[in-house]
C-alpha cells in the first residue's frame, strides 16, 4: 500500500492511483463521498471552494457541481455514477458540466472503501483515455499535487464530522482488563448488567465474533419489554469491540425506536479497554451512521440523556464487578 503522501502510477501510463489510511470508519468515510453537505467542504485542491448544482448518488444519476478557483473562476463539472456499492464501492465516469461544456478532462473514476477496524483504507483509482491526456492534466491542472490536498482536506474533515456527532464517555472499574472485557463477551455476564437500572436484562442470543450479533430485551417493572442487538464489527481481545447498535423486534429485525422516530436507525460503537494504574479504563465512542441530518441533529441533542444512560449501565457494571471473585 502506499504511504501517505506517494502517488502510484501504473505502468500504462494513463492512471493516477491515490491511497490512504483514514482515521475514520467506512460508513462515514463514504458519507463524506455522498453527501452534497459533507464533499463541498473538502472537495477540491487548497483555495477552492464548490457549489452542488444536483447529487444525486445511485447508477445512471449525477452529480453536477461548480469549483470556484482562488483566481476567480468557475470550472464547471459533471459526474456520472456508474456503480453504487454502499458503502464499499463507487464508479463514475468526470466530464463536463452537463450543458456541453467539458472543463478540465474526461476520465473514469473507482473508488474503494475498505474497512480496517474503525479505519478505511481509501483507493481513488484514476483511468484516462490516453498517456497523452493523463499528462496534460498533470502538467495543466496539477492533478498529482491536487490530489493530495483534496485528501488531505478529507481528513480535517473527517475529525469535525467525528468530533460534532460523537458521543464519547470515559469510566475507570477496579478491575483487571481481562475480566471486564469478559464482562462484555459471555452471555451469562451480559445478564446481569446490560441495561439501565430498573430494567431486566433478557439475552435472547449472542454470537460473539466478527459478524455476530447480540440479541438481547430489556424489561421495566411494568413487564413491558423492548428490544435491541449489536452487530459486531472488530473484535481485538482484551482491547476493543466494534459493534453497531440498532432497535429491534423480538426476531431481531431492525425498527425505529419506540420512543423517537427520528432516532438513527444505527449507531456505531467503539468501546476500548485501558489496564491503568491497576485498574481498567473503558472508553465508549457512538456516532450514528447512515443517518440523514435530521437524525443526526436528534443524536445531538439527546447526548446529556445518552451520557446518563451510559452512566446507569456501568454503574451495574460496577456492583456486578465487585461480585465476581478475581
Amino acid at each position: 500500500m502506499a504511504n501517505k503522501n506517494e502517488m502510484v502510477n501504473d505502468t500504462a501510463g494513463r492512471e493516477i492511483i491515490t491511497q490512504r489510511l483514514l482515521n475514520a470508519p467506512q460508513e462515514l468515510v463514504f458519507e463524506a463521498f455522498t453527501r452534497p453537505e459533507h464533499i463541498a467542504k473538502w472537495w477540491g485542491p487548497n483555495g477552492f471552494t464548490l457549489t452542488t448544482k444536483e447529487m444525486n448518488v445511485k447508477p445512471g444519476s449525477m452529480w453536477r457541481f461548480i469549483m470556484h478557483g482562488p483566481d476567480g473562476r468557475d470550472y464547471p463539472n459533471k459526474i456520472t455514477y456508474l456503480e453504487v456499492d454502499k458503502p464499499a464501492r463507487l464508479v463514475y465516469k468526470h466530464a463536463g458540466d452537463g450543458d456541453g461544456n467539458i472543463t478540465g478532462a474526461s476520465f473514469d473514476v473507482e473508488v474503494t472503501f475498505e474497512a480496517q477496524g474503525n479505519k478505511t483504507n481509501l483507493t481513488m483509482h484514476m483511468v484516462f483515455e490516453s498517456v497523452t491526456e493523463r499528462d496534460r492534466v498533470v502538467r495543466e491542472y496539477g492533478a498529482l499535487e491536487g490530489a493530495l490536498q483534496t485528501i488531505n482536506r478529507l481528513e480535517e474533515e473527517l475529525v469535525k464530522m467525528q468530533a460534532v456527532n460523537e458521543l464519547v464517555i470515559t469510566r475507570e472499574f477496579n478491575a483487571p482488563r481481562e475480566l471486564v472485557f469478559k464482562m462484555w463477551t459471555e452471555a451469562k455476564h451480559l445478564a446481569n448488567w446490560w441495561g439501565p437500572k430498573g430494567f431486566e436484562p433478557i439475552v435472547k442470543k449472542l454470537e460473539f465474533k466478527p459478524g455476530g450479533e447480540f440479541e438481547y430485551g430489556m424489561k421495566d417493572t411494568n413487564g413491558h419489554e423492548m428490544w435491541g442487538k449489536f452487530i459486531y464489527r472488530d473484535i481485538v481481545e482484551p482491547e476493543k469491540i466494534v459493534y453497531v447498535n440498532c432497535f429491534c423486534d423480538e426476531d431481531g429485525n431492525t425498527i425505529r425506536s419506540p420512543f423517537l422516530p427520528n432516532w438513527p436507525l444505527e449507531i456505531l460503537n467503539t468501546v476500548t479497554f485501558e489496564f491503568v494504574g491497576g485498574k481498567t479504563k473503558l472508553t465508549i465512542a457512538a456516532r450514528p451512521i447512515n443517518a440523514p441530518e435530521e437524525e443526526m441533529e436528534i443524536f445531538r441533542t439527546n447526548m446529556a440523556g445518552m451520557q446518563q444512560g451510559f452512566g446507569s449501565i456501568f454503574e451495574k457494571l460496577d456492583e456486578y464487578l465487585a461480585t465476581i471473585k478475581q
